[in-house]
């Protein structure tokens, strides 16, 4: 992560899904920022399309602040959203529009905000067997 700044402040201009999107930065350059420890369906699988434009209601054309976790493979910083004070990874998993991504997860209070999403039947918890996108992504 040498050369990443620590904390990226700009105005959100796109929403690609339910867990990235794009900052214009104050140098005006857009950098492509994917969400930490969640993920979203994808946009073909139930609640994709859903997911994304909750992300755009929390996030698109707001001033967010991103704390810097990591920079992908695919050169995306990876961080915690915030967009005008609300923090966009949590409330992801609250609205029940994405996972908590295991395999990246460190905020355990991510976990009691699924649980009760899953409770409510909140977004794709409304569903019997939903499909989590990992797996989706590999067909299973």
């Amino acid at each position: 992560m040498a050369g990443v700044a620590a904390f990226l402040v700009g105005l959100v201009v796109a929403v690609a899904d339910g867990d990235t999107l794009t900052v214009l930065n104050e140098d005006f350059q857009q950098v492509k920022v994917r969400l930490a420890e969640i993920d979203a369906p994808e946009k073909r699988q139930p609640f994709g399309t859903r997911s994304r434009q909750s992300l755009g209601e929390l996030c698109h054309e707001k001033r967010a602040e991103v704390r810097v976790i990591d920079v992908d493979r695919y050169k995306r910083i990876v961080g915690r959203v915030t967009c005008a004070g609300v923090d966009a990874n949590a409330a992801q998993v609250r609205r029940g529009l994405a996972w908590v991504y295991d395999r990246y997860a460190t905020d355990e209070t991510l976990y009691r905000l699924q649980d009760e999403a899953r409770s409510a039947g909140r977004g794709l918890w409304v569903e019997r067997a939903p499909v989590a996108p990992w797996d989706w992504r590999r067909g299973s």
